[in-house]
């Protein structure tokens, strides 16, 4: 069964070793820091569990990100679900709690994988996607190794001894989205690894009040934020971002999906469905992303009195472009679908046009926050300091005098301005750019995928037919 905001918020309470600016975090549910992204995530929660979208949320009494689709119908089901949850945070919770349910999902669709000469873990992962569902867990990974040398002092996480009962890791990984918010942790790598890095080939899921784990976070925006009405999305959408610390901690056998096997633990992600249904996920956040900054956009300008101006109209023409492309990578991916093991494990989205969805988010949002901040012009930098300012009783009367625009209060007018900022030029727009450009991998690593993935043969077919249907002495 689904759990409730409540719920999800106790389980939270579990003693986690949390750090940030020098200061252990006993409970990230009540530190202002974290207490309302981390209620966010509550309401997620709620919405599944007893709301109006219980039905199109939950499945057979499970989230349905945690269902294998069987069917085109299953995907355009299960996308209904995701766009709920991306439009109850606007898009800029990009790791709920259905992404990496959807990647589990994409495990027990082929748990084969898992099994290889070494170590046998496809028990082990449909047990993992077990868990996560009938728990309604919320799960994040870390994938990301640091920075690190190739010797004994290695940095990344990697196995330093084996017991009869289990495995004992040591060293680090990097930007753990959601980490601080999640029930457990799944850490492993997603880039190829060198044959003789077998010690680092392993992948497992662990709790994040395991003994020895450590997450370090990063600055958190929503701790800077000044109110709700000053930094709206700052103040209750900031997902985080955290450093993994594995000090000789302990990983029973059961929660080990891949060991000690180069292949294995790349093909967890590229030959199981779970990295399509990842994008799946992603690619319809995306869309409601840029769904929500084309209707600010269209309300900065309406505010400013420019929405008639034709070159205004123009550039939000482009932009509702934009949310078109955005709109059609998804539909596109779910109807070119593929049989995942000859249909013994459902389907999976069309692999072609679920990588090249990343190429165009990655390109694409840059320019949609540059046109909409030309839009927005020099008003968003002109704010007052704080909406307490609309209140003071000498400063308050010019404030709402000097900021009003016709048929726009001063307060409606600098609440709207506040959140275009937050969206567009705050510390945390700029992380959500970085994080469009980068989550799904550096530009390097998936256009060399698009090569192999997309239709080279098609293409370069068509243009040969060309060139054969003429030579030197053929005639109009």
């Amino acid at each position: 069964m689904t759990r409730s905001g409540h719920e999800y918020l106790e389980a939270l309470r579990d003693g986690r070793e949390i750090w940030l600016d020098g200061e252990r975090i006993k409970d990230v549910t009540t530190h202002p820091a974290f207490r309302a992204t981390a209620a966010s995530f509550a309401g997620l929660y709620d919405l599944a569990h007893d709301s109006p979208h219980t039905p199109l949320l939950v499945q057979g009494g499970v989230h349905r990100a945690y269902a294998v689709p069987r069917s085109y119908e299953d995907l355009v089901a299960r996308r209904r679900a995701y766009k709920v949850w991306a439009e109850a945070g606007y898009g800029f919770l990009g790791r709920t709690p259905d992404y990496m349910a959807s990647g589990a999902a994409g495990f027990a669709a082929l748990p084969g994988v898992f099994t290889t000469d070494g170590f046998d873990g496809a028990a082990n992962a449909l047990a993992y996607h077990r868990r996560l569902a009938e728990g309604d867990l919320h799960c994040a990974f870390t994938l990301t190794d640091p920075a690190s040398g190739q010797g004994e002092d290695d940095l990344t996480v990697r196995v330093v001894a084996e017991r009869d009962d289990g495995i004992v890791v040591r060293g680090a990984k990097t930007i753990g989205t959601g980490a601080v918010f999640a029930d457990e942790i799944l850490v492993g790598t997603i880039e190829p690894l060198a044959p003789e890095h077998t010690a680092r080939a392993l992948s497992f899921s662990i709790r994040a009040d395991t003994p020895g784990l450590r997450l370090i976070s990063r600055t958190s925006y929503e701790a800077g934020a000044r109110s709700v009405f000053d930094q709206p999305l700052s103040a209750r959408y900031d997902e985080n971002d955290a450093m993994l610390v594995c000090e000789d901690v302990f990983v029973p056998w059961e929660r080990v999906l891949t060991y000690r096997d180069v292949d294995a633990t790349a093909a967890m992600w590229w030959r199981t469905p779970a990295y399509l249904n990842f994008v799946h996920q992603s690619a319809t956040r995306f869309w409601t992303k840029l769904e929500f900054l084309t209707g600010l956009a269209i309300l900065v300008a309406r505010s400013n009195g420019t929405d008639g101006v034709p070159a205004v109209t123009q550039a939000i023409g482009r932009l509702l472009g934009m949310v078109a492309q955005a709109k059609a990578f998804v539909l596109a991916a779910e109807a070119s679908w593929e049989p995942v093991d000859e249909g013994r494990g459902g389907v999976r989205p069309g692999q072609e046009i679920s990588f090249a969805q990343r190429i165009m988010a990655g390109e694409l949002y840059p320019r949609a926050v540059q046109d909409i901040k030309l839009l927005a012009g020099g008003a968003i930098i002109q704010q007052p300091a704080s909406g307490r300012d609309l209140l003071h009783p000498e400063l308050g009367p010019l404030v709402h005098r000097y900021f009003r625009t016709p048929g726009h209060p001063a307060e409606d007018r600098l609440k709207l301005l506040k959140l275009a900022w937050d969206a567009l030029g705050s510390e945390f727009a700029g992380r959500h750019e970085q994080y469009e450009r980068f989550y799904q991998g550096a530009p390097h690593v998936y256009l060399t995928m698009q090569t192999w993935a997309g239709a080279a043969d098609d293409c370069t077919s068509l243009a040969q037919a060309c060139l054969d249907g003429y030579d030197l002495g053929t005639t109009r």
